[in-house]
């Protein structure tokens, strides 16, 4: 389910990559609100950039209404908790040029003159993953098949002629050099190169709270069994591709510089892996969209949409 809907993202922007930078910045305009959506106002300006979006994309829409969906969305994923940093913004629009074989400079101007701006793609990068994380949730609870029982879902797959699936199961442990949002811009670097070091030395679970001693502000935790499907998206290839004693690339979060350490792995089949794996790649498209209109809908069914 979020696999999906993060990729389906991305991919109404490949046309994008091809549009030429040369394209006429779109003129200076006044923003003023025109819609109030529970309370968060939506501009002429955030409209005008969808539009851009939208044309850049040669994809027909309404921009209003994307905008309006998407504060939906975006206030939705906020009630459930979920939040999405910079750092993971950033580095997803890392990947979006790095898999487009763009520089990121080449993407800012495209943004910047096409009239979508930098900015403005970027929170629409942020709402979607938090409406991907959303609607995971709404799955997981059991709306769209996500509520079965691990005896249920295996008892669905071997009707179908299926065999019970096996997956990899991962002990992992997480290293976290914090720093805090005050100190942010003045340590990040040096907190990084120390992390960098300390991921250097690292040769399995068993010594990193030794190599962690003397070090200021560095937390370790064991983050226990976790199944491959279960791996959260933003480390999920890292940690795969990463052999076992070994540890993943240092990246930012926004506690800090992290890195996750692979203790041990082993393949597994049973009961909870069937489940896991039914709900991580049980659903196809269609199921997809219809679960995320049907949430939308029930959204806009409560929402208070003003306009000015």
């Amino acid at each position: 389910m979020k696999k999906y809907l993060f990729s389906a993202s991305f991919a109404l922007l490949v046309a994008a990559t091809t549009v030429s930078v040369t394209v006429m910045t779109p003129p200076a305009f006044a923003s003023t609100i025109k819609y109030v959506v529970n309370d968060v106002p939506v501009t002429t300006g955030d409209i005008e950039h969808r539009a851009a979006f939208l044309r850049l994309q040669r994809k027909k829409g309404d921009a209003a209404q994307e905008m309006i969906d998407q504060t939906l969305r975006t206030a939705e994923a906020k009630r459930l908790g979920i939040r999405i940093s910079d750092a993971q913004v950033d580095a997803a629009y890392q990947r979006f040029a790095s898999n487009n074989k763009m520089p990121l400079a080449q993407l800012d101007a495209v943004m910047e003159k096409s009239g979508v701006t930098r900015g403005h793609f970027k929170e629409f990068i942020r709402a979607q993953m938090a409406w991907s994380q959303a609607l995971s949730a709404r799955y997981r609870s059991g709306d769209g098949g996500g509520g079965l029982s691990e005896q249920d879902v295996v008892k669905r797959m071997l009707e179908k002629g299926g065999a019970k699936p096996s997956a990899m199961e991962y002990m992992l442990q997480q290293v976290i050099f914090v720093v805090p949002a005050a100190e942010r811009k003045a340590t990040l670097g040096k907190r990084k190169r120390e992390a960098e070091a300390m991921r250097a030395r690292f040769n399995g679970c068993n010594t990193t709270r030794e190599f962690a001693k003397g070090l200021i502000d560095v937390t370790v935790r064991d983050l226990g069994r976790v199944l491959a499907p279960q791996l959260p998206p933003e480390w999920a290839d890292q940690i795969k591709a990463t052999k076992v004693g070994g540890a993943t690339a240092a990246r930012e979060t926004d506690r800090g510089i992290e890195f996750i350490g692979i203790c041990s792995s082993r393949e597994v089949s049973d009961d909870k892996v069937a489940q896991m794996v039914f709900q991580s790649e049980g659903s196809n498209d269609k199921a997809a969209e219809e679960l995320s209109q049907k949430y939308m809908d029930e959204l806009k069914a409560k929402a208070r949409i003003v306009k000015r």
